[in-house]
């Protein structure tokens, strides 16, 4: 017997239960629901439509079944459509007609409402954490390589000498943005739905005050209808999460690349690489290749609520049962991600000596050479001329910057006198950038510093 077949003359078809249930997938939200339960039967306390004797039963039954479910003696049924209904029977059957009376004052579409928030707001924290401690792995990992030169790149080509630790700074950065994007969705969603009814709201007067309370949130929602047919918080997250994954994606295209044999840039530990079935020289960077190609199924469940969404009608639909696979999917593939890339990155080697080898090609220091005349009193623009120019020349003579004689230079612009090679020195280009925010020692210790006390205050 259903829960709701009043009115109904005949029973639903097995097809029917099986396209029409969600057991199958919301019985993740078990705690949550047992959680807003509880709270919602002490609050029938309050308000007099449960007796003190009979919440405590309520509840006591509630507590039991959660404690049966993990003790694996409890097994949802798919007749009973959701994780609310399979409760709410199962509770009955265990302590009787009381069990009838939790529904007071609720609806399903305000209860699955709260049990989504509570376990939206339960799991972002925990992908928070998983955040913060990449962000602290991405600090260590740059003060370890202040000292350390490579090449910096603009359309995959060298472009200018950096620091590594500049470099890994540039996505802390990125994953800061993240952190903090992802914090505001629980801002943005912290009121209280439960109470609302079914849309317009109940005719008992209840103590949404204490229910907020209870079940932590910041506020209480101000209009039944918008309460239980909003899913704002699912888009904002998705979008959040989305963008996350589009900086894992680059920085695993970078691991990726500067793991290729052309690069070597790193060696990544065998414990976090994969080989071949056919060629047994490969050690492949599997991980980061399944994130970047988990970004593609992050960004379609993003695409996915916002199709639910776009043309329903208020206030709720069945069609919102379909908001909670593609949000249980981001959730588990979003801890599971930022857990393995965080070990990935501490197992990761850097040639240094590949590296800062690399920008002795394709004269990266040449911007450092046009500036070194604009120095002497040159316009940048005629400036760059003459330094394209001496450019070809090495690339026709197969000589680098520091590889051409004085006299070549001075050929070229009269400007030029010895002092050049120091100001072209790769090790010293880094250093001549003076901007804030620069790739210099001093500029890059001082934004490690000011990120270390970010952190420290999360």
């Amino acid at each position: 017997m259903k829960l709701w077949d009043g009115r109904f003359n005949k029973g639903t078809s097995s097809l029917t239960e099986m396209f029409n249930g969600s057991i199958q997938f919301d019985y993740k939200l078990f705690d949550y629901d047992i959680q807003g339960s509880i709270a919602h039967s002490k609050m029938l306390e309050r308000i007099g439509m449960l007796t003190k004797e009979e919440s405590d039963t309520i509840i006591k039954g509630l507590e039991e079944i959660k404690k049966e479910y993990y003790e694996g003696k409890i097994e949802f049924k798919i007749e009973y459509e959701d994780i609310h209904m399979n409760v709410e029977k199962i509770l009955t059957d265990k302590i009787g007609e009381l069990g009838k009376k939790l529904h007071t004052a609720r609806s399903r579409n305000d209860q699955v409402a709260v049990d989504m928030k509570l376990y939206f707001k339960d799991n972002t924290y925990k992908i928070l954490d998983k955040v913060e401690e990449l962000l602290k792995t991405i600090l260590q990992m740059s003060e370890e390589n202040v000292s350390t030169i490579m090449p910096g790149y603009t359309h995959l080509q060298g472009a200018q000498p950096i620091r590594l630790g500049f470099h890994l700074m540039a996505y802390f950065m990125k994953f800061k943005r993240d952190y903090t994007r992802i914090l505001n969705c629980i801002d943005g969603m912290d009121e209280l739905p439960l109470g609302s009814g079914a849309l317009a709201g109940t005719n008992y007067d209840t103590d949404r005050e204490f229910l907020k309370e209870e079940l932590d949130f910041k506020s209480v929602s101000l209009n039944a209808m918008d309460s239980v047919s909003e899913r704002d918080y699912i888009i904002e997250f998705q979008s959040a999460i989305s963008i996350l994954f589009m900086h894992l994606s680059r920085i695993s295209e970078e691991i990726i690349i500067w793991n290729s044999q052309e690069y070597g840039f790193i060696d990544i530990d065998d414990a976090y690489c994969t080989g071949s079935s056919i060629m047994p020289q490969k050690k492949n960077p599997d991980i980061p290749e399944l994130i970047r190609g988990k970004t593609g199924r992050i960004y379609g469940n993003l695409i996915q609520i916002l199709t639910v969404l776009k043309g329903l009608p208020l206030a709720y639909n069945k069609d919102l049962q379909e908001d909670k696979e593609s949000l249980f999917d981001t959730v588990e593939t979003t801890l599971i991600t930022l857990e393995i890339f965080n070990e990935l990155l501490k197992n990761i080697n850097f040639n240094e000596e590949a590296m800062f080898e690399s920008t002795k090609k394709g004269y990266l220091n040449s911007t450092d050479l046009a500036d070194y005349l604009v120095g002497k009193g040159i316009g940048f623009r005629d400036a760059h001329k003459v330094v394209g120019s001496i450019v070809a020349y090495g690339l026709k003579e197969s000589k680098t910057l520091e590889g051409i004689d004085i006299e070549v230079y001075k050929s070229y612009c009269t400007m030029f006198e010895n002092d050049l090679y120091d100001f072209i020195d790769m090790k010293k280009t880094v250093d001549n950038k003076k901007s804030f925010g620069s790739t210099s020692e001093k500029s890059l210790l001082i934004s490690i510093d000011k990120c270390k006390e970010w952190i420290e205050k999360l």
